[in-house]
């Protein structure tokens, strides 16, 4: 199928969508052939290899975990916190997961074959998986990529996977694979870029059904959210990298009520509902909401790819931040806010198209000007379409959001989401902010075009050193001592 809105925006499990959430859905898609194979019942062993930046960094992004958590058949956009909290205490426990939720095997994590100096052809997120019978004869065998964003893609599928994606578009009204695309659509139809990308989603869904799902997509950003302000004390991990987001609500509120107690009842009283919206904290309000985010991703919670899991707090604060700071919100109906919620997540989903076609969404390959990057981009075109740009303001928005994104890399500290992660989403929504308002300010004319800009990012992510992309071998990951 050809790349929609519902694959840059979907549901799933911290703290990575490449290493956590990609991982899982190959795991799955493994142990469902499996059992469909009708092989389950000969299985006697089970080995998985991970490759590259998996093998690297995967304990600190919850991928052999999340390997475990796919192979009993668990998929990440439905599995819940408490669920995977409780898989993994069992398999921990009894040493044994049941494969495809059926077949007891004796295996976890310490039993994963780790290759993080082997980079397979295709991509560096590389997994094999393999079962055998009693005899130690192989039933069956398969690799697959984590390719950024929870894609996977399948080993020796790849060009079929690809004409699939071509043959899709066909069936698409307004195709585009470029910025160039995009606007001459725009100018020939007289549609906006949210128009442009709903037409397109419509040739797979209904409108209302469409509408429903990006409602709910916000619905679990806020979620996410709200369960962040509700944790305290320290990130797992080992970095002992502190919670902030419960104080900074905190404090946003007794500034707000001028330095009076806002009559917050404990963490029960860190309602987003209930806050005071005092237009001068705006900028503490956007930091929040990207902290809250990527502190709850780094905790395995339920979060929304926006692309990524890594970049999953810069969407949800700047549509925060249109939703409640934009010029005329305030007097906003409900269905007024319904209305910016899905013409802002359809115009960033556009722009997000543009990334995964043309260039990469994955750390692991164009370090993380490929994920904060993109969503900065994607969160500028989304609030610069919403505060009434035209589509030229839109793609200038998107394009300068990028270009000081250009060469930003992967470096996590202890190969965890956290340092500089966390805080990088925060001033990535800033970046965005500001794009759209620039752009706003202009008449959509300028010099470096949108897709010139994604070409160079992905340029310059083949450049980038391996150490730089996800792999925790250089940069913050080793010029920083953990303690």
């Amino acid at each position: 199928m050809a790349v929609g809105v519902f694959d840059l925006f979907s549901i799933g499990i911290g703290p990575s969508s490449s290493h956590t959430v990609g991982p899982m859905r190959a795991a799955a898609v493994f142990a469902e052939e499996l059992k469909a194979s009708g092989l389950l019942a000969q299985v006697a062993s089970l080995r998985v290899d991970l490759y590259g930046s998996l093998a690297a960094t995967g304990h600190g992004h919850g991928t052999m975990t999340a390997i475990l958590l796919g192979l009993e058949g668990f998929h990440p956009e439905l599995i819940l916190p408490e669920e995977v909290e409780e898989r993994l205490a069992a398999i921990a426990e009894t040493g044994t997961l049941n494969l495809a939720g059926a077949v007891p095997l004796p295996y976890g994590v310490q039993d994963m074959v780790l290759r993080p100096l082997t980079v397979l052809p295709r991509h560096t997120n590389g997994m094999t998986f393999t079962v055998s019978d009693a005899e130690g004869n192989v039933l069956h065998t398969a690799t697959f990529f984590s390719v950024g964003g929870g894609f996977i893609v399948r080993e020796g599928e790849e060009d079929a996977a690809q004409q699939e994606l071509e043959e899709s578009k066909k069936e698409l009204p307004l195709p585009f694979r470029t910025a160039a695309e995009l606007l001459e659509h725009c100018r020939d139809t007289g549609l906006g870029i949210s128009d442009i990308m709903l037409l397109n989603e419509k040739s797979s869904r209904d409108e209302e059904e469409i509408r429903a799902g990006l409602l709910h997509i916000w619905s679990v950003m806020e979620a996410c959210v709200q369960t962040s302000l509700q944790r305290e004390g320290v990130l797992p991990g080992g970095l002992k990298v502190r919670r902030r987001a419960p104080d900074w609500f905190d404090r946003i509120q007794k500034e707000s009520a001028n330095g009076e107690d806002p009559d917050q009842d404990g963490d029960q009283g860190r309602e987003l509902g209930r806050a005071s919206y005092d237009p001068r904290y705006w900028q503490e309000w956007v930091n929040l909401v990207a902290l809250a985010v990527n502190e709850e991703n780094a905790s395995g919670g339920r979060v929304v790819t926006a692309p990524t899991n890594g970049a999953a707090g810069i969407i949800p604060a700047v549509l925060f931040y249109a939703l409640h700071f934009a010029p005329g919100m305030e007097s906003a109906t409900q269905e007024d806010r319904d209305g910016v919620v899905v013409k802002f997540l359809l115009a960033a989903g556009a722009v997000g198209v543009l990334y995964k076609e043309q260039a990469s969404i994955s750390g692991a390959e164009v370090g993380c000007q490929g994920e904060v990057g993109s969503a900065s981009s994607m969160a500028a075109a989304g609030l610069a379409e919403v505060m009434g740009g035209t589509p030229a303001q839109v793609e200038n928005a998107a394009e300068i959001a990028m270009e000081h994104n250009l060469g930003l890399t992967c470096d996590p500290i202890g190969g965890l989401v956290q340092v500089p992660c966390i805080e990088r989403n925060a001033i990535a929504a800033a970046k965005a902010i500001n794009a759209a308002k620039m752009a706003l300010w202009g008449d959509g004319t300028h010099r470096v075009s949108l897709d010139e800009v994604i070409i160079t990012m992905r340029e310059t992510g083949k450049d980038m050193s391996d150490k730089y992309k996800e792999t925790a071998m250089g940069g913050l990951a080793v010029n920083v001592v953990e303690c």
